[in-house]
């Protein structure tokens, strides 16, 4: 209904930081307006709503929730990876995926469920935990944390935990938790010996990237990831995608990833 734009639109503010003024420098549209809007008083136009949205940096998915609060139709369109207009995107990262071989990568959805990988990652990490045992879809953050997934072979695994939980509210599109985010968080924070304040914490040294360790035969291998997003999406599965490509840190976790990868199954 349209009398529930303007407490959103207010709460986006609160996210941004942004007050009225600012908001109103931004989009070109009065203060006045914007005061009208957030207390009920007046409905903008489609194309207003867009520009108050732009301005305030809000996911695909979320603009549509303001769409419809201010009674018009949602623009954006989910998709599927087999819908026509995906296809160009999926040949992208399928080509992705396949030229980081040998080296595992992943793409995930924004709740950090596994949609794609290169023939790297499960035969990887199969050589620690069955992975056909793992519930579909698979998820990063469940794998790592789940005493029964990768957890029992991380040897900081509790700085790995906290840098993890951390990446959750860094990298949460739009720099928003929704109720959905919420919930797996809430199911991440249920692991034994997981803190909440893990959630909040954040690195103590300057490294460039953080590390991420696993010990297979009193071997060490230390991995650092690149994350990529797609930045001129225009659907919402387009933009909430990321792929997450693992690189060796050092000489010598090439070297035993390089014999663990060639070692017989």
């Amino acid at each position: 209904m349209p009398n529930e734009l303007g407490p959103q639109l207010r709460a986006w503010r609160g996210t941004r930081g942004k007050s009225q003024l600012d908001l109103s420098l931004d989009t070109g549209i009065s203060q006045r307006q914007i005061s009208f809007i957030e207390s009920g008083r007046s409905t903008p136009g489609r194309q207003n709503v867009l520009r108050l949205a732009e301005a305030l940096d809000v996911p695909f998915r979320e603009r549509n929730s303001l769409l419809l609060a201010a009674g018009y139709a949602p623009i954006y369109a989910e998709g599927n990876f087999d819908d026509r207009e995906m296809q160009g995107l999926t040949k992208a990262l399928k080509r992705m995926l396949r030229q980081h071989e040998p080296f595992p990568a992943v793409v995930m959805d924004r709740y950090w469920n596994v949609v794609m990988t290169n023939d790297a990652t499960p035969r990887f990490f199969g050589h620690f935990i069955d992975m056909a045992a793992r519930p579909t879809p698979r998820n990063l953050l469940h794998l790592m944390l789940d005493p029964e997934g990768m957890r029992p072979f991380i040897p900081d695994w509790e700085q790995t935990a906290k840098s993890l939980l951390g990446r959750v509210f860094r990298e949460s599109v739009g720099r928003i938790i929704d109720a959905q985010t919420k919930a797996l968080i809430d199911r991440l924070l249920a692991y034994p010996d997981v803190d909440a304040d893990w959630k909040t914490s954040v690195a103590a040294d300057n490294t460039p990237m953080i590390p991420l360790s696993f010990v297979k035969d009193r071997q060490l291998l230390s991995f650092f990831s690149l994350v990529t997003t797609v930045g001129t999406a225009q659907m919402i599965t387009a933009q909430e995608l990321r792929v997450e490509c693992m690189f060796p840190l050092d000489e010598a976790t090439e070297l035993h990833y390089a014999e663990l990868m060639n070692a017989a199954q």
